[in-house]
């Protein structure tokens, strides 16, 4: 008998390794394997959160096939005091693993709501913008002037939530006070500047902020992205190009990125600024010129007179000779690559054609057939505008 109970019982144990081996296969395959999750969600994680809630929230929204598989899950990775507070993309078929990865990992948050100070050369302006998980694009929900308009009670609404980001995006071709004028505007940012950045030494780029963050730490990393990109152009130059210094690329630059809004023409304006220093002609660009007026302090509305086209002024290239004594704005990088590796052309002058790009030319009867049908299309548009 004893036989006959010792044999049972020994099956009975391998029976029940195989159910325990089957079951641990078939919950790793559930924890490792494509989850359910048919539409991205954007999952939110409080701050004080724990496994047993945000595994709730998964399964009620259909991301996970069972709560507690997940919270053994993460248990058994030794990740459960890991969790992160914040707003996580989970995309479509994210395994139970994936997204204990996501949870557990910190950083920025990567869903939710967003708040982008932009800095342009007219104005400063704040947009609030919330990602729509299903087509993983941003939705504007208000835009509004910090400083001008009233601020909406949505922002103040966001801006009292935990997990709201903030960027700064800067504009190419804003200038160092324009810059500084828009961070005293916002109104997340804390502490005063003391002195306003030498022209051209802030790089236009996106910068993730937070509230309670420093002005002068924004502007601190505004100048050291810049200073990467200045020595990466140098570096990179072509060895003809005559430009004497990083800081002289810089200014040539800072020209380039005033004259042109076409990207595909940055190198051929370069080229006419190298060939006219070449030849030891005036540079004549307008954009110095009210530089010297306006000495970067906001726009100056108006087109030039004739009187300040022939003022002295230290940045009027109608009447220096070669460049002027600093950069008259912010080059983003890619007008930086530009004056450091300008086309090779034969053009000395160029226009406006009505595009918003130029007409180039070689000699100046060319360049004065350009203008006058510059003219000619401002009068036209002159025209229409008083029909209208």
């Amino acid at each position: 008998m004893w036989r006959a109970v010792a044999s049972n019982a020994i099956t009975f144990l391998i029976v029940a390794l195989f159910l325990v081996g089957g079951v641990i296969l078939w919950g790793r395959g559930q924890y490792e394997g494509d989850g359910p999750l048919a539409q991205a969600i954007c999952l939110q994680v409080e701050r004080g959160s724990n496994f047993s809630r945000v595994s709730r929230d998964l399964e009620r929204e259909g991301a996970v096939s069972h709560a507690w598989l997940f919270r053994s899950g993460a248990d058994y990775a030794g990740k459960t005091d890991q969790l992160k507070a914040g707003s996580y993309l989970v995309e479509p078929g994210a395994s139970m693993e994936e997204i204990v990865d996501v949870v557990t990992r910190g950083g920025a948050s990567t869903c939710g709501t967003e708040v982008v100070y932009r800095i342009g050369v007219n104005r400063l302006s704040a947009q609030v913008r919330e990602l729509d998980p299903a087509t993983n694009r941003f939705v504007e929900r208000v835009a509004f002037e910090p400083g001008e308009d009233e601020t909406p009670e949505i922002y103040a609404t966001v801006k009292a939530a935990q997990d709201t980001r903030y960027r700064v995006a800067m504009a190419e071709g804003v200038t160092s006070w324009q810059v500084v004028n828009a961070l005293r505007e916002m109104d997340i940012l804390r502490g005063d500047v003391d002195e306003i950045p030498p022209e051209g030494a802030l790089a236009p780029d996106s910068y993730e902020v937070r509230p309670g963050d420093g002005r002068d730490s924004v502007l601190a990393r505004m100048a050291e992205q810049q200073e990467l990109w200045v020595s990466a152009a140098w570096e990179a130059r072509d060895p003809e190009t005559p430009l004497a210094s990083p800081e002289e690329l810089l200014t040539l630059a800072s020209i380039i990125e005033k004259e042109t809004g076409v990207a595909e023409e940055r190198r051929q304006v370069a080229s006419v600024f190298v060939n006219r220093i070449n030849r030891g002609m005036r540079l004549q660009t307008d954009p110095t010129v009210i530089y010297g007026i306006t000495r970067g302090q906001g726009v100056l509305g108006r087109g030039l007179r004739r009187s300040e086209l022939r003022a002295a002024t230290p940045w009027n290239t109608y009447v220096i000779e070669g460049l002027p004594p600093t950069p008259i704005a912010n080059p983003g990088r890619a007008s930086l690559m530009a004056a450091a590796q300008p086309d090779e052309t034969p053009y000395v002058f160029f226009v406006a054609d009505g595009t918003g790009g130029h007409a180039f030319a070689e000699t100046l009867d060319e360049h004065n057939r350009n203008v006058a049908r510059w003219r000619e299309i401002e009068a036209e548009r002159a025209n229409q505008s008083d029909d209208g």
